[in-house]
Order: C-alpha cells, then sequence, then structure tokens
C-alpha cells in the first residue's frame, strides 16, 4: 500500500509510533482480508466483554462505557507501523484495524510519529 504522499518518498525506512487519544477504542493490526475475521472478533468481544454486565460499577456514561474501556485495554491503543521505501510494510493479510467499542464514539484523533532514516 502507498502511503500516497510525496514526503514519505524520501524515507528509506521507519518505524510509525500510531497512537489514539482515546480510552474506548483501540488500534491493532490483524488479518484483513477476509471480513469473517472481523465478524468474529466482534462476537468474540461482545460474549467475552458485554455491555450491561451487573458487576459494572462505572455505568454513569451509558452500557456500553465500561466494556469500551476494558476492550480498550485489553485491545491496546496504540500500534508500530514499519515503512520502508515509502510504503507500508506490513504482512501479506495485515490491515491496521481502528475499533470503536462506543455505540456513538464521536470522532477520534490519533497522535504519529517518525522515526528512522530519510534517503539525502
Amino acid at each position: 500500500m502507498s502511503l500516497g504522499c510525496q514526503s514519505f518518498q524520501s524515507i528509506r525506512w521507519v518505524w510509525e509510533p500510531v497512537g489514539l487519544k482515546t480510552i474506548s477504542a483501540s488500534l491493532t493490526l490483524n488479518e484483513n482480508a477476509d471480513p469473517d475475521v472481523r465478524h468474529d472478533m466482534e462476537e468474540f468481544s461482545l460474549q467475552a466483554i458485554p455491555d450491561n454486565a451487573d458487576y459494572y460499577r462505572h455505568v454513569l456514561e451509558g452500557p456500553d462505557d465500561m466494556p469500551a474501556h476494558v476492550k480498550s485495554s485489553l485491545w491496546g491503543a496504540s500500534v508500530m507501523i514499519p515503512i520502508t521505501e515509502g510504503q507500508l510494510n506490513l504482512g501479506t493479510w495485515q490491515g491496521i484495524w481502528l475499533g470503536e467499542h462506543r455505540e456513538r464514539g464521536g470522532g477520534r484523533r490519533s497522535i504519529v510519529t517518525l522515526q528512522g532514516s530519510l534517503y539525502r
């Protein structure tokens, strides 16, 4: 996948940490070719970490808020993405997933930092 940005063409290699500025969504690298994987992850997530569980105390923001915090902590809110020769250097089937764990999550912001080597 090309990043489509002229300035990235000068990148020889870089690690790109990407982080979310939220506590109820997640970022992860996962299978991105078969849509059944996405479905199965959602089903697992809903069964393992249900909304409206009677043991949740943090419920002021709705029945999906506390489960969203748990999912964000388990799945993670940042990923390291390798870029080589100006292109994402992921495995054949890998993709970057943004997991929105709220029914109405709103806008999400991220932080991207590039660390690596440029062509001169």
